[in-house]
């Protein structure tokens, strides 16, 4: 801000010009109750000020603050946020010389703040925001974007070791065995030692996220042997990405 609103003399070392999230300018009721030196306690006024028409949400908001009392005691109070039209207004109101006072500190604040440097400087921390605002919603999305990038080639089954491979590019640190592991412990493949260990549990089947490739191979001795590997279908690869880069029930 400008010089000349720093500047602290009569009324105007009473306020403590606020910047609000949307770049506009907010004074303290309370500041300004004291600066117009009003007698009648803050809440009883500041009622009869809203009956002339102002708009809560527009003209001012109300705000709950809190101050630590001399025996260190912590106790709430209400002030309001008025905009800066509202904050001239009620200072015009008053018709006493505090009230004059008030009112051409707020025009001079006014022309400072829309002067163009600071308009510049406004517009720079807007845009400051918004790129960090960006920045954050390109963080959270990560892991949606990074689940899009492994599973676009990844329409055919594939083998365990092989999801393995692709969640440790997509940044999950864990191999082919811990893969095992986790799927047998989380019920996705069969824990129970034979034929069926490491198989798809009827709960992967019935998901579709996991089916057997079954293999025939013949045997020196003229029989017949059929193998069954586990693979994870298209759609179970979406889903256990899904489910580790955005960290569910891992």
């Amino acid at each position: 801000m400008t010089n000349a609103i720093l500047e602290k003399q009569n009324v105007s070392e009473m306020f403590n010009i606020q910047e609000k999230e949307n770049g506009e300018i907010a004074i303290s009721g309370r500041e300004l109750h004291s600066a117009l030196e009003v007698k009648t306690r803050y809440n009883d006024w500041f009622e009869r000020m809203i009956n002339y028409g102002f708009e809560e949400s527009i003209d001012y908001t109300a705000l709950t603050q809190k101050r630590v009392t001399a025996q260190g005691n912590s106790i709430s109070y209400l002030d309001h946020a008025l905009s800066l039209d509202t904050a001239k207004e009620i200072a015009m109101i008053q018709r006493s010389e505090k009230g004059k006072q008030a009112r051409q500190y707020f025009i001079q604040v006014e022309k400072a703040w829309n002067s163009p440097e600071m308009i510049m400087q406004r517009a720079l921390k807007i845009a400051n925001n918004t790129k960090l605002q960006l920045e954050a919603q390109i963080e959270r999305d990560k892991p949606k974007v990074l689940f899009a990038d492994a599973v676009d080639t990844s329409t055919s089954s594939i083998l365990v070791g092989e999801l393995a491979k692709l969640l440790s590019q997509n940044g999950v640190k864990i191999g082919q065995n811990r893969l095992f592991q986790w799927l047998r412990n989380n019920g996705y493949l069969i824990r129970k030692q034979g034929e069926s260990y490491n198989l798809p549990t009827q709960r992967s089947m019935d998901l579709k996220i996991m089916d057997i490739k079954k293999r025939t191979q013949n045997n020196p001795d003229g029989s017949i042997r059929v193998t069954r590997t586990t693979k994870i279908t298209g759609k179970g690869q979406q889903y256990f990405i899904n489910k580790f880069l955005n960290k569910e029930d891992i």
